[in-house]
């Protein structure tokens, strides 16, 4: 099962590698004083015990993310990390992703101390940040069409808030699967949502700005949830079925007005209840 649709593409323009720790932690931005940290973790593959590269699609997806998870307004303190994974698979039993996330959380307390830390992680990489999210500086999860295969242990997010994003076009990973896990997990106590990107498919894409905002929103809401608060999120955490994020559409006839709804249109869902809802 290929989790990142990666060509193999090689290193191009802005691919170089950022600072790092010279472990699993790699550190994109960190400001002179700490308070609060954001670390992003890639897709990959199922099965592949071949090294993992940051010039891979996978890796390069994520890119953007890298860039907006601190632009939040006010927030000029919080340090931006990737997971620096040995290998591009989840390889079973082994769960190597899960292994890198915990040696770069270690790493992160040692370089940084104990502050408030959001695992951003798309498709493998949500797994494993769901997995990794009983640690105790980790507040919270924004997983992008995360991998969640039933029976994933969901104890861990007990206690943590966890928003889950997923295009309903999704062809790699199931919005149904993410839909099961988001229920299990408000039964094992974590605060957790789902939001469906209309439209959007695996790779984020189709309606990218939509995702990238909507990902920076939660994030910074995750980090300051008094200050950046949020009626979107807000009806994710409670809502029985989810909440629909439409991109906004524009004619030169007839330009959308500005309705001021966060970060996208939000109709009614699908009618079913999470538990319910299946891969359009």
């Amino acid at each position: 099962m290929d989790l990142t649709m990666d060509t193999g593409m090689g290193m191009g323009a802005g691919g170089e590698e950022g600072p790092s720790t010279g472990g699993a932690l790699r550190v994109r931005r960190r400001p002179a004083r700490t308070r609060a940290a954001v670390l992003v973790l890639h897709g990959g593959r199922a099965e592949s015990r071949g090294a993992a590269r940051p010039w891979q699609l996978a890796a390069l997806r994520m890119r953007p993310f890298l860039r907006s998870p601190a632009a939040g307004p006010g927030r000029d303190d919080v340090l931006v990390a990737e997971v620096r994974y040995r290998s591009r698979g989840w390889n079973g039993a082994a769960a190597e992703p899960l292994r890198d996330t915990r040696r770069a959380l270690a790493e992160l307390r040692r370089l940084v101390g104990d502050v408030p830390v959001v695992l951003l992680g798309h498709s493998m990489g949500g797994r494993a940040a769901l997995r990794a999210a009983d640690a105790e500086s980790v507040h919270g999860v924004v997983a992008l069409a995360p991998w969640c295969p039933p029976g994933d242990p969901v104890a861990r997010v007990r206690g943590r808030t966890v928003l889950v994003l997923h295009g309903d076009r999704d062809r790699v990973t199931d919005p149904g699967e993410s839909a099961a896990y988001v229920v299990r997990a408000r039964a094992a106590g974590a605060r957790a949502g789902l939001l469906l990107v209309e439209g959007g498919d695996h790779a984020m894409l189709r309606h990218h700005t939509l995702w990238h905002r909507t990902a920076t929103a939660a994030v910074t809401h995750l980090l300051s949830p008094e200050a950046a608060s949020s009626g979107l999120f807000a009806r994710a955490f409670a809502a029985a079925e989810p909440p629909v994020l439409s991109p906004v559409r524009r004619t030169p006839a007839a330009p959308a007005a500005r309705t001021g709804r966060e970060p996208g249109s939000c109709p009614d869902g699908p009618g079913a209840g999470l538990l319910g809802w299946r891969r359009r």
